[in-house]
């Protein structure tokens, strides 16, 4: 069997800057939910994905579980490894890569979420389950090339999950759980039809990539993708300090990101900054300030600034505006920016961890009333 070249490295590829960072910030916090790029053929969307894969530090898994479970957190173990467990059996543990699961645009729900054997509970008293996708993806990327053909209810299915980072599945009065936490990305080229805005919601980030113009920039990728193609080897062990840099800035950033503080003045900024823009819901707050928390630890940070706010606004809320019959949702960084400054000049003086100034909250009441 031929041996397959090495991945392309996630740092030798040029430009797309806020789609990597977007990957990043997901590799960071798992809880933030995924992304979601859009974009025509031939921008790096899958390049991206996978090279991430490769980039992640390596993780501590339970051996011999097919659900990668992870052995500092019972809370979130599998119901098979939890069983185990309890009958004081041995839990070996064991390094591995992360893995890189590619949905097929034609699976189904059984594929995806796993089944249980309902003839051998009946039978034999015995609960089986065949794990499915979301077992293989745990604590690693699920990818989905043309999320926008794949069913709705299998959308909707893999979303839960990346949400709630468990799946359950019962079947005639019978349940099996097992932790289902990873990174859901998502890729669609919007020529080809766009997802319901109920599904949009769902992505935690969004990012629009396109063609690079520049010709330096266009000239710089030529080139590095001949030398990857005449020497894939030679070219992975050129960037592969690269490589290691940003692998390691990663597992330092998953160490803090837990530790990183906010104020009451931040909170305010992203609900008023959401409320004033009519997003619905709770959900892009959540993202937003999750996504802000990944920024700063990103940067070695341990508290939240404006510019973290800011870039996990620009992430977050495109997606989710309001579309008209006859008209694109868009907003330029640039206004989200001064929309933001608006926001934390409302706050008043004194101390940043303090109440909202009468007169902010005056305001922020009369924005809700009159959107």
């Amino acid at each position: 069997m031929a041996r397959r070249p090495p991945v392309y490295p996630f740092t030798a590829i040029v430009g797309q800057e806020r789609m990597k960072r977007a990957l990043i910030l997901n590799a960071i916090d798992m809880r933030i939910g995924g992304v979601l790029i859009r974009g025509e053929r031939g921008t790096g969307k899958s390049t991206a994905a996978r090279a991430l894969a490769v980039l992640l530090p390596e993780i501590d898994v339970i051996a011999d579980s097919p659900f990668g479970d992870d052995p500092t957190l019972p809370s979130t173990w599998s119901d098979e490894v939890r069983a185990r467990y309890d009958a004081g059996k041995d839990l070996p543990v064991a390094r591995r890569k992360v893995r890189f699961v590619d949905l097929p645009v034609s699976a189904t729900e059984d594929r995806v979420v796993g089944t249980l054997d309902i003839e051998k509970a009946i039978q034999k008293g015995e609960r089986h389950f065949e794990p499915g996708v979301l077992a293989s993806a745990n604590r690693g990327i699920l990818y989905i090339d043309e999320v926008n053909l794949l069913d709705d209810h299998v959308v909707d299915l893999l979303l839960d999950s990346a949400a709630m980072g468990i799946n359950v599945v019962e079947r005639e009065g019978i349940s099996f759980s097992h932790p289902a936490r990873f990174i859901l990305v998502g890729t669609m080229n919007p020529e080809e039809g766009d997802l319901r805005p109920q599904l949009l919601d769902r992505f935690a980030l969004s990012v629009e990539v396109r063609g690079i113009a520049e010709a330096q920039e266009r000239m710089e990728i030529l080139e590095r993708h001949i030398a990857y193609e005449s020497e894939p080897e030679a070219f992975r062990e050129h960037w592969q300090p690269e490589e290691d840099k940003l692998s390691a800035r990663i597992a330092a950033a998953r160490e803090i990101v837990d530790q990183v503080a906010y104020s009451r003045r931040d909170l305010y900024a992203i609900a008023t900054l959401t409320s004033s823009l009519q997003i619905d819901g709770h959900r892009a707050d959540l993202v937003i300030l999750k996504t802000a928390r990944a920024c700063a630890a990103f940067d070695g940070r341990t508290r939240i600034n404006q510019n973290d706010i800011l870039l996990a606004a620009e992430l977050a809320i495109p997606h989710r505006l309001k579309r008209g019959p006859f008209t694109d949702a868009q907003m330029s960084a640039t206004a989200l920016e001064e929309q933001l400054d608006q926001v934390m000049s409302e706050w008043g003086e004194g101390d940043e961890a303090g109440e909202p100034s009468e007169d902010a909250e005056q305001q922020a009441v009369k924005k809700k009333a009159n959107p």
